[in-house]
């Protein structure tokens, strides 16, 4: 089961491609290939938003379950996603027709008979879900049957979205699957994301993983989305030994993919980093240190200031230059510097492709695996073609929600 290769569709996808972003993509390929064939390790570190409604962390569940991709740093919000099937479909209604309150800031309770408040908009969502999936939710979740039937008579829009927020079922049944799951953490002394992919579907980042038996990972700077369930996880484990796992995935690899990421200090500049300097002190401490040195970094990017940073240090080591006079970079440079810029624009093997994850991806895959002699079973299209549409109502579909059915299976496989 899976979503077909369109081969048209990605010679199109590449062909369109600016002379330097297939240049920069291709040697990412080669980069990659090189690493897998070195019995070396593949890192994935993913943003959220985007990297779901793209496709690209149900293909990257594609390349672990491969052997591609051996380990993955993501986001809170990506893991909430994740619990609840990747991508929903959810009909959006009027709450006030439902007589729900709007926000009012001045107040932490709901007034009487008022069961839920309206965010800006006063717009309510409802997950649409068959009879036997509700049936299954129901049993670790109280589901009102009578509100879902209501909602159903209800006019509304329906539109696909990242799964599992603010929905109602799987929004609220999200929230408490991770406290259920946080108690799990804190017995087997493992971070939420391990406990919750053995539920968690195999064409999830998290479920492909417990199924391959490598790590997923949120790291600290994106421990802030998903609600609930990002302070489950960073409850899950402490923060040091939170930083020390990713350390440890970082030190294995040889090649790193950055995807749509915001905040990537934590892979650049430590707290355990010894190449840009870091993690001098941890060395002093004996912590679990790892260093960038000689590892392909590839990050894929929208921001051209990336790849103006990146130029200018290849010209005359101006970042560098930078930080030995102690000068600001923002100012040097005279673009919006992410600080993230100044530990990739120095490595060595860092290459920069400026372009849309959504097509930028599925060509990565492709050439890494033809390379390999490897068969992908699904691909992912940029969300705006009408492969990435089918693509999505695929993810709607085929790709599950935590069920604690699979949860015990997979528990009782690992005893």
């Amino acid at each position: 089961m899976g979503f077909p290769i369109n081969k048209t569709m990605l010679n199109s996808l590449e062909a369109s491609l600016p002379k330097n972003t297939a240049e920069w993509l291709h040697d990412a390929i080669k980069a990659v290939v090189k690493v897998k064939r070195n019995q070396q390790k593949v890192v994935v570190v993913t943003g959220s938003g985007p990297n779901i409604h793209e496709g690209v962390t149900t293909l990257a569940a594609e390349l672990i379950r491969t052997g591609i991709v051996d380990g993955i740093i993501t986001s809170s919000a990506v893991i909430a996603h994740e619990l609840a099937g990747s991508l929903d479909k959810v009909k959006r209604v009027q709450g006030d027709q439902l007589g729900f309150a709007s926000q009012d800031p001045g107040t932490l309770a709901l007034p009487p008979k008022k069961k839920f408040f309206l965010p800006r908009g006063n717009l309510f969502e409802f997950t649409e879900l068959a009879q036997d999936e509700l049936d299954r939710i129901s049993k670790d979740f109280p589901i009102d049957n009578a509100f879902i039937e209501k909602a159903k008579k209800m006019d509304g829009k329906v539109i696909i979205k990242a799964a599992g927020n603010m929905a109602y079922p799987m929004g609220p049944r999200t929230e408490k699957l991770s406290a259920t799951l946080l108690k799990m953490c804190q017995t087997r002394h493992e971070p939420l994301e391990a406990v919750a992919g053995l539920g968690a579907d195999p064409m999830t980042m998290t479920g492909a993983a417990a199924r391959r038996g490598i790590p997923v990972l949120v790291s600290i700077p994106q421990m802030i989305g998903g609600g609930n369930t990002g302070i489950c996880i960073g409850d899950s484990i402490p923060i040091r030994d939170r930083c020390s796992r990713i350390a440890k995935m970082l030190s294995n690899a040889g090649a790193i993919i950055e995807s749509a990421l915001a905040l990537a200090q934590e892979i650049h500049d430590g707290p355990f980093e010894t190449y840009t300097g870091h993690g001098i002190w941890a060395v002093q401490e004996s912590m679990p240190t790892y260093t960038l040195r000689d590892k392909h970094l590839i990050r894929i990017d929208l921001d051209p200031a990336l790849q103006s940073v990146w130029d200018k240090e290849r010209e005359n080591a101006e970042v560098q230059r930078a930080i030995d006079d102690g000068k600001p970079k923002t100012k040097l440079f005279n673009v919006p510097f992410r600080m993230e810029m100044s530990g990739f624009a120095r490595l060595e093997k860092s290459v920069p492709i400026i372009g849309d994850i959504g097509v930028i991806w599925p060509l990565l895959a492709r050439g890494v695996a033809e390379e390999l002699g490897v068969e992908l079973s699904f691909m992912s299209y940029p969300q705006g073609s009408a492969d990435g549409q089918a693509m999505r109502e695929w993810i709607v579909e085929h790709v599950d929600f935590f069920d604690f059915g699979r949860f015990n299976d997979n528990t009782n496989v690992k005893k």
